[in-house]
């Protein structure tokens, strides 16, 4: 088996070859030194970095995670458990098999072009930003227990 060999490219060169893929690159007012890449509706912020573990080139970073553009911003996805949404400022919608499929193709393309490491867990389906679930969210705080009879502080 081959193995592959990385691109070293900077962060102008990486914007160029998004835009040869057919990605729109704009810069992103949220972020310091930010740039919106989209396609699709679909879109994601990112910046010049350096080399973590996740990305491989060292030369860009995920600011804002990719997410549906709605009403000009990125949506955050979040997981209830029984269903997935897509989150704004203003708004909660309910996401469609579609709409996720197009965040995981996004993804997916963005992660070939920009030479990002491939996670298993995402290669199965889209992952969430935010995970909360109905059985987490206002679950009473534990009551105490009541004491033991050789715990107690009185004598005989």
């Amino acid at each position: 088996m081959a193995r592959k060999t990385k691109k070293n490219r900077n962060f102008e060169e990486m914007l160029d070859a998004l835009r040869a893929q057919g990605f729109d690159v704009t810069p992103y007012a949220g972020v310091d030194h930010g740039m919106q890449v989209s396609k699709n509706g679909v879109a994601a912020v990112i910046v010049p970095g350096v080399t973590d573990a996740k990305w491989e080139s060292g030369g860009e970073k995920l600011a804002v995670t990719p997410g549906l553009l709605v009403r000009g911003e990125i949506a955050r996805l979040l997981d209830r458990g029984y269903q997935k949404f897509l989150a704004t400022a203003k708004f909660e919608l309910p996401a469609t098999a579609a709409q996720l499929q197009a965040i995981h193709a996004f993804t997916e393309e963005l992660n070939l072009v920009t030479g990002a490491l491939g996670l298993f867990n995402e290669s199965l389906g889209t992952t969430s930003d935010v995970y909360l679930y109905d059985r987490v969210r206002g679950r009473e705080e534990e009551k105490q227990k009541p004491p033991r009879p050789w715990e107690l502080s009185e004598g005989h």
